[in-house]
């Protein structure tokens, strides 16, 4: 049994955390830390997660951090950094969900969030969608674990760059993600009376996720790629759906498409090329770590439309955290992931 820890385990993904690893046959939860809820056990916080006997603790105090050997740390960008360094410098292995690591150059990092703290771990850290990087996260010290709108949208993007049937240009990313996505803490944009029986985009242009995105999709074209991408917040709890616009390459068809996906995905067992006239439903991979990808033409136009749709909490977040943790561990992809659809 390796033993876990979850820094900053009082939010909605650290709870996501919980959950999965209670039920995971190979590790032992060992600490949950949140400073607001330090001393307090976890129905303190979560009162349906009582029975599982945990208690937050403060991760600055002393002799805390040496008590698991895998860390998942769930804490806001920038804040994150400094424990993600203290781990390291302890010989512990990370997995950090802020987005603190994502980016190959800090430079870029910092020019759309905040002054980098330790830019020298950078070189430390591996970007963790393990469909596309699976062998480097193996023996990463800091695995960087995705954002969930750059999960959703590369996945299906990947692919078509690196083989060449889709154009590098022109690419557009209409994104939809239920309000967990906006964290646990309050805030009028997320509260009920706003968010309830409304559509809205927000970050029109501005949105972080967008570089990140654009690393990846550059990396598998061999060139700059840049797209436009608009998130928009929908009145659900989680789910997210990525509907992208690309112009195809010339003699490129739906079923080249899928035939490529199911080829360069064949050795993972959570993205799931739909077939068939049954479309990409956030409600079929509802808490579950699964990406469920579609293409339809447009004759009108000569576009393909690609539909992607993952749990933000899940695939985008937690549970691919988990599958990275599977993979750094050298077990199984899925293990302690083979988890039903959560339905209705």
């Amino acid at each position: 049994m390796i033993k876990t820890a979850i820094i900053g385990a009082s939010g909605y993904t650290g709870a996501e955390l919980i959950r999965l690893l209670y039920h995971h046959p190979m590790v032992e939860i060992t600490l949950i830390t949140s400073r607001q809820y330090a001393g307090e056990p976890l129905s303190a916080c979560y009162p349906g997660l009582g029975h599982l006997g945990l208690t937050f603790e403060d991760h600055n105090d002393e002799g805390v951090l040496d008590k698991a050997d895998i860390f998942f740390t769930a804490l806001p960008h920038k804040a994150s950094a400094g424990i993600v360094a203290k781990l390291v410098a302890r010989g512990k292995r990370v997995i950090d969900l802020s987005a603190d690591f994502r980016f190959s150059d800090v430079t870029v990092y910092e020019e759309h969030y905040e002054p980098h703290p330790h830019p020298e771990l950078f070189q430390e850290a591996v970007y963790g969608l393990t469909e596309l990087y699976g062998e480097e996260v193996k023996d990463a010290k800091i695995v960087a674990n995705p954002g969930c709108y750059p999960t959703c949208s590369i996945i299906p993007l990947y692919p078509l760059l690196k083989e060449g049937l889709i154009s590098p240009k022109g690419i557009i990313i209409d994104a939809k993600s239920g309000v967990s996505g906006a964290g646990r803490g309050a805030n009028q944009t997320t509260h009920f009376c706003e968010a309830n029986e409304s559509i809205k985009a927000y970050k029109v242009a501005t949105h972080r996720h967008t570089p990140e995105i654009e690393e990846h999709l550059s990396r598998a074209a061999g060139g700059p790629v840049k797209v436009v991408f608009t998130p928009h917040l929908v009145p659900m709890s989680r789910g997210m759906l990525a509907t992208i616009y690309a112009v195809p390459a010339e003699g490129v068809e739906r079923a080249m498409v899928e035939g490529l996906w199911r080829d360069f995905y064949s050795g993972t067992p959570f993205v799931e090329v739909m077939s068939g006239d049954t479309l990409p439903d956030t409600a079929f991979v509802k808490g579950t770590n699964r990406c469920m990808i579609a293409v339809r033409e447009n004759p009108a136009t000569g576009h393909l439309i690609l539909l992607s749709v993952i749990d933000n909490l899940a695939k985008g977040a937690s549970s691919q955290a988990v599958q990275n943790m599977n993979k750094m561990m050298g077990w199984p992809q899925d293990k302690g992931l083979k988890v039903p659809v959560i339905f209705p």
